[in-house]
């Protein structure tokens, strides 16, 4: 390639490259002003983050092409270039502040997203709780099991595996009211750990560990059973003689509405004048 020819294609270049600088300039004024629009404290609709995100990677590509015919003019062609310092300086700004300014978008966006979830999970915790009765259990899996349980009480069905190994349904008896009798036992640890153990359940029954020194639990009846059948259940889990020390306290319900009475959320108090080996049943 001859000499002018060399000279005509820097031009070129040289041309190419001004009119991506202008294009660049005109991308980022554009760029700033959206990204001054995003701040926590505003709603941003959708349409100017997918603008902010489009017009970034414009002027990605835009740099990317500048900074090819730069280096090509640089190299291949520094004979024949000359270089504006004023151009270069602001191109290499564009890239930093384009950098930045999206950087700090992005960050802003994860702040708004996590405020949001945060709200959400507030407000939704607080209906949840409005509408929740007295949560009996910790677990908020136990909770719902205990809610859904008393919802559907009247459609309850155990089963069992006879000793053939075939199943078979426990006989359920449909007349009279079935119940839930919710329990605390209440007493040294050790005792806890132990009846904890040795405690079987039958499919619909529940237990927890609500406290080191209390385990609660709600055993589901299918047929009506009287408060004296109750204690007698539980005090079969006592079996043993070490087992006296423990408070009991027994409350049998009937729908999920008894959990909003009053006297259930005073277990605690009632516990706490209890003695050692005391069994107390509430009537609800």
């Amino acid at each position: 390639m001859e000499r002018g020819s060399f000279q005509a294609y820097v031009v070129s270049l040289e041309r190419i490259m001004q009119n991506t600088y202008f294009d660049l300039r005109e991308a980022m004024d554009q760029f700033r002003e959206l990204c001054l629009m995003i701040s926590e404290e505003r709603i941003v609709p959708m349409e100017i983050i997918t603008d902010i995100r489009q017009i970034y990677k414009q002027i990605q590509d835009q740099l990317t092409k500048v900074m090819g015919v730069k280096q090509l003019l640089e190299g291949k062609y520094r004979q024949y270039y000359h270089r504006d310092s004023r151009r270069d300086r602001d191109i290499t700004e564009f890239a930093f502040w384009a950098k930045s300014l999206y950087s700090k978008f992005e960050y802003t966006l994860q702040e708004i997203e996590a405020k949001r979830k945060l709200k959400d999970s507030a407000e939704y915790f607080k209906a949840y709780r409005e509408r929740m009765p007295f949560p009996w259990f910790q677990s908020k899996g136990n909770q719902i099991t205990l809610l859904r349980n008393l919802r559907n009480l009247s459609e309850l069905d155990y089963k069992t595996l006879s000793d053939l190994e075939c199943e078979q349904k426990r006989e359920v008896i449909w007349n009279g009211m079935r119940s839930v009798s919710l329990f605390v036992l209440s007493g040294e640890v050790t005792l806890i750990d132990s009846l904890q153990s040795r405690m079987q359940l039958r499919e619909h029954d529940i237990t927890e560990r609500y406290k080191e020194d209390e385990f609660r639990g709600a055993l589901t009846h299918l047929r009506e059973i009287s408060p004296s059948e109750v204690e007698r259940v539980v005090r079969r889990f006592m079996d043993s003689s070490e087992f006296l020390k423990l408070k009991c306290l027994l409350l049998r319900i009937q729908s999920q509405k008894d959990l909003k009475k009053e006297i259930v959320g005073s277990t605690e108090n009632i516990l706490g004048v209890m003695g050692a080996g005391e069994v107390k049943t509430l009537s609800i």
